[in-house]
């Protein structure tokens, strides 16, 4: 019986999706990358548009479509904050409409679907560090609340079709993730700290800097995802998927300034409404169901990410929205 399978990533082709559908590839699968480019860039996964068992499908998540699969990672959602709120109500579309139409595919093609969920579940959490367990603090009606609530609903959406269509899901809860293909304007801290560093421009914190993240190196976070959908059936999830290391933001400003040779200012910002103090994964379920923990350092993914971000011309890439 053939191993080979047919794939869909939704969100192809992001910073996470497309190193997803790369792996897929090279295992031999017949990938299908959909993707409506609002945060994404073509570039990152032209080199596979020439591969027999690669597809492209510029396509909205929102609206139906109709295709054969065995496999479908759920992927497409904008992650950074700035562009998620430029648009909240589409992100939310994206969220639930997108989850809806994934499932409604899964359903009738008797696929497998695995929900690329969030830590932003937790809030700005009052238990840490965060169990798949902890229900979280969010507020549903502030300005983070179109990515927050929406991840939390399609999570109660993959959870109810399977529940009563019998689906076979999975949800992975993504922390921090970081590496190269970053968009140089997602917005995102990591790449907002190297491209203010490399092009000399005051390094930007938001608040006094002693908020914490973890950082999971990009490569390990989709071996974890691949893991989870090739897992045991019984475990469909939620699991935590991020590096337990933990950081302040002044730390991770100081480490990419010691690593670049950089000698940006630091400049303190307004701490933005609903930004968590804290966070960090307990990925005590991750290591026990699925073996995996991640072993690349801060330092060492830095280094990697950093020589990719001197290779590119930032000019290159077209700013999502004006909030980055």
């Amino acid at each position: 019986m053939s191993t080979i399978k047919r794939i869909l990533v939704t969100g192809g082709a992001g910073f996470i999706g497309s190193h997803l559908c790369e792996r897929l590839v090279e295992r031999g699968h017949d990938v299908i990358c959909l993707d409506n480019f609002f945060t994404s860039q073509k570039s990152n996964i032209a080199h596979l548009l020439e591969l027999p068992n690669f597809e492209l499908i510029r396509h909205d998540a929102t609206l139906p479509i109709f295709l054969e699969v065995d496999e479908i990672y759920n992927l497409a959602c904008p992650a950074a904050p700035g562009h998620y709120q430029f648009n909240p109500i589409k992100t939310m579309k994206t969220s639930v409409m997108g989850a809806i139409n994934v499932l409604g595919m899964a359903k009738r093609c008797r696929a497998k679907a695995l929900q690329a969920s969030t830590s932003e579940v937790y809030g700005d959490p009052e238990v840490h560090p965060q169990p798949e367990s902890y229900r979280g603090v969010v507020n549903p009606i502030g300005p983070r609340a179109c990515y927050d609530e929406g991840k939390r609903a399609a999570e109660a959406l993959f959870m109810d079709y399977h529940r009563q269509n019998a689906i076979n899901i999975r949800i992975v809860r993504i922390f921090n993730t970081y590496g190269p293909r970053m968009h140089p304007y997602d917005g995102r801290v990591i790449s907002n700290f190297i491209r203010q560093a490399l092009e000399g421009e005051p390094i930007t914190i938001f608040g006094d800097g002693a908020q914490t993240r973890s950082f999971c190196y990009r490569d390990e976070l989709v071996e974890g995802m691949i893991r989870m959908m090739e897992g045991p059936d019984d475990f469909v999830g939620p699991v935590n998927l991020g590096n337990p290391e933990e950081f302040t933001i002044r730390e991770l400003a100081e480490l990419v300034l010691e690593l670049t040779g950089s000698r940006s200012e630091l400049v303190q910002r307004p701490l933005p409404e609903d930004d968590p103090m804290q966070r960090r994964p307990d990925i005590s379920l991750a290591e026990r169901r699925l073996d995996w923990r991640p072993k690349v350092s801060l330092r060492e993914g830095l280094l990697k990410t950093i020589e990719w971000f001197r290779s590119i011309d930032p000019s290159g890439y077209r700013p999502p929205t004006p909030n980055y």
